[in-house]
């Protein structure tokens, strides 16, 4: 049996401990800016014509009168309570407003016809340069009222 010994001089000692720092530091920058899952890109979706629009509501299962109505808004620079509640049923919907603060989009609205017996449901489908960036179920009737995701089939 062989016993291997050796001395470390202490600037020896103080190199070695500077490079495992060293070591780590990088270990740790390059891990918090890559993460460990690749998050998804952003799905686009095209609403820039009336048949595009129609189209992505029927993909999600919703049924129109085919009647449309449309009206240009601005999305304010600054959101209140009521705006940050709204962008978190658009996040559950992968869109974010915020990205569009103080910008105007369009809102397109349809007459929904196969809720849950619901006569008064509308979908706004919000576009900016042809591409959906946020969209909404609703009932503003003072009965039922509500504002849901439109990808909410309750």
């Amino acid at each position: 049996m062989r016993m291997f010994t050796f001395k470390l001089k202490p600037k020896q000692i103080f190199g070695g401990i500077l490079l495992l720092t060293g070591i780590v530091v990088i270990l740790i920058t390059f891990l918090s800016n890559h993460p460990a899952s690749p998050t998804s890109a952003k799905t686009v979706v095209n609403c820039e014509t009336y048949e595009q629009r129609l189209e992505y509501l029927a993909s999600l299962g919703w049924e129109t009168d085919g009647e449309e109505g449309s009206k240009e808004i601005l999305i304010p620079s600054q959101f209140n309570d009521v705006y940050n509640k709204y962008n978190e049923i658009q996040k559950q919907q992968s869109f974010d407003l915020s990205e569009y603060k103080g910008t105007t989009a369009v809102m397109y609205t349809y007459n929904i016809t196969n809720y849950e017996n619901n006569e008064n449901v509308i979908a706004n489908l919000i576009v900016q340069n042809g591409v959906l960036i946020g969209a909404d179920l609703c009932d503003t009737s003072a009965d039922s009222g509500f504002l849901v995701a439109l990808n909410d089939k309750n």
